[in-house]
C-alpha cells in the first residue's frame, strides 16, 4: 500500500511491485557479497604468521606444498591436499597472513616454511600448488633464492601477468584493507610484480579457470576470465603444459577435474589428454 497527498492508501501498481522486487534482490545481493568480503577479510586476518598442516605418506620420495592465495586460508586448499594424499603424496597445507606485508616480505616465510616441513618428513623432492597470489609468491622466492629440491609446479588461477581487477578497483575505497600490501602488487602496471618477474625455470603446469560468481568483477576482465584473473594473464614463458577449466576463482581449488590432473602433472609432468580434449570444445 502507499499513500496519497490526502493521506488515502491504495495498492502499489504492478510495475511498481516489480521494481520494489528488483530492488529489495539487487540489496540482498550486495549485502551478501558485502558480508563475503567481510567475512575474507577477517577469516584472513586471523594468522599472524605462517603455519602449516603437515601430512606424511608412506613414501618418502616427494612431499607437496600448498599455498593458498589472497584473502584466502588452508582451509580453501584442504580438500586438494586430501586428495594428493590419497594418491599416495606427503602434503605441508600452509597458512600465511596474505595481507601482512608485501610479496617481498611474506614470500621468504610462507614458501620457506613448506620447503622446511616437506623436507623434515624426509622428501628429495619438493613440489608446489599454489592457488591465484601464492603462485607469484612461489615465483619471486625461487628468484631469490634458487630452490635446489623444487620439483613439479602447478598454479590455479594465477596472475602470471598481473590482474586488470586490481588497476581498476585500486582508486575504490577499501581497496587496500581488501588486498593489503601483497593484493597491490598484482596489477599490470611496468611496475608490478609479475611484470618484474622472468620466465620459470621450473616444471609447470597451469591451470585457468572460465567460471565466474561476480559478474561485476568479471565485466572489468578480458573474456575468458574466472571473476579475478583473465586465461590469457595465468600464461607465463617457460611453462610446460596449460589446461583450461571452467569453474570460477574461488571454487577452482574444489574442483575433481582440478584435482586429477593436478596429481597427473606431479606424477608425469603432463596434464590428462582427454580433459584438455574436452575442455578444448
Amino acid at each position: 500500500m502507499r499513500a496519497d497527498e490526502n493521506g488515502r492508501l491504495y495498492p502499489f501498481p504492478a510495475r511498481d511491485k516489480a521494481l520494489a522486487t528488483r530492488q529489495t534482490c539487487a540489496m540482498k545481493k550486495f549485502l551478501q557479497i558485502a558480508s563475503t568480503l567481510t567475512l575474507c577479510w577477517l577469516t584472513a586476518a586471523c594468522v599472524t604468521e605462517p603455519r602449516a598442516e603437515v601430512v606424511t605418506a608412506a613414501s618418502h620420495e616427494a612431499c607437496v606444498v600448498l599455498l593458498h592465495g589472497l584473502n584466502r586460508s588452508w582451509r580453501a586448499m584442504r580438500p586438494l591436499a586430501e586428495a594428493l594424499q590419497d594418491a599416495g603424496f606427503a602434503t605441508a597445507n600452509v597458512d600465511y597472513p596474505s595481507q601482512s606485508g608485501t610479496v617481498e616480505e611474506i614470500a621468504p616465510e610462507a614458501v620457506g616454511l613448506g620447503l622446511d616441513e616437506c623436507r623434515s618428513t624426509g622428501a628429495v623432492r619438493i613440489h608446489f600448488v599454489t592457488h591465484s597470489m601464492g603462485g607469484i609468491l612461489l615465483r619471486y622466492e625461487n628468484e631469490r633464492v634458487r630452490i635446489p629440491d623444487l620439483g613439479r609446479v602447478v598454479m590455479l588461477g594465477p596472475p602470471n601477468q598481473g590482474s586488470e581487477l586490481i588497476d581498476k578497483t585500486r582508486d575504490w575505497p577499501g581497496f587496500e584493507m581488501l588486498t593489503g600490501d601483497a593484493g597491490a602488487q598484482l596489477g599490470t602496471g611496468s611496475e608490478s610484480m609479475p611484470s618484474r618477474l622472468g620466465s620459470v625455470g621450473f616444471e609447470l603446469g597451469v591451470i585457468a579457470g572460465t567460471g565466474t560468481i561476480n559478474v561485476l568483477a568479471s565485466a572489468m576482465l578480458p573474456e575468458p576470465n574466472d571473476g579475478k584473473v583473465s586465461v590469457a594473464s595465468t600464461r607465463v614463458d617457460g611453462m610446460d603444459d596449460f589446461l583450461v577449466v571452467g569453474n570460477s576463482h574461488r571454487y577452482i581449488t574444489r574442483s575433481d577435474v582440478v584435482f586429477r590432473n593436478t596429481i597427473a602433472f606431479l606424477k608425469t609432468g603432463h596434464f590428462l589428454a582427454e580433459d584438455k580434449a574436452l575442455m578444448a570444445r
